[in-house]
């Protein structure tokens, strides 16, 4: 039993929680931010918003694959050590970000300081993912749909400043 332990431990452990760490940031951000969806639903919201829905859904598929994106790249940092430590900075730095982007939307009710935060955060994955490649092009490659999704949010962000 002893040898299925350590392969568990090796690897299945360390996506099991790299998969939880971004998990638990959005499930504390959704759970600080005061009543997204009433807000959301009440709005002006831009041509293709899509419904209230599909965010808890996107945002928690999202979170797997930075999970293990993040995991790959702690797995392979030997392939390159400088880049795999750049890319873990860069992507919890850009969890930061994520973090406090709904808390600035929803319950500062500052889409522009909201929009300013989704750059940096944009910028934070893009480099995050060229430092990822460096290391294994698997783990950037998932993070792609990340940085389509949040230039997306970006789009909805600054709509929503200008229509309301």
């Amino acid at each position: 039993g002893g040898n299925m332990w350590n392969k568990f431990r090796k690897y299945a452990l360390p996506y099991i929680v790299g998969i939880l760490i971004p998990l638990g940031v959005g499930a504390l951000s959704a759970f600080l931010t005061r009543d997204p969806m009433k807000i959301y639903d009440v709005i002006e919201m831009p041509p293709l918003s899509p419904p209230g829905i599909a965010f808890p859904i996107v945002w928690t598929v999202l979170y797997v694959l930075m999970g293990i994106s993040s995991v790959t790249v702690c797995l392979a940092r030997t392939t390159d050590p400088a880049a795999a430590r750049l890319g873990i900075f860069r992507y919890c730095a850009s969890l930061v970000f994520n973090f406090f982007w709904s808390i600035i939307f929803f319950n500062l009710h500052s889409p522009i300081f909201a929009f300013a935060v989704i750059l940096v955060l944009f910028y934070l994955i893009v480099m995050c993912v060229i430092s990822y490649w460096r290391v294994s092009v698997f783990a950037a490659v998932l993070q792609i749909p990340y940085i389509l999704w949040t230039a997306f949010a970006a789009y909805l962000n600054a709509a929503a400043y200008f229509l309301n």
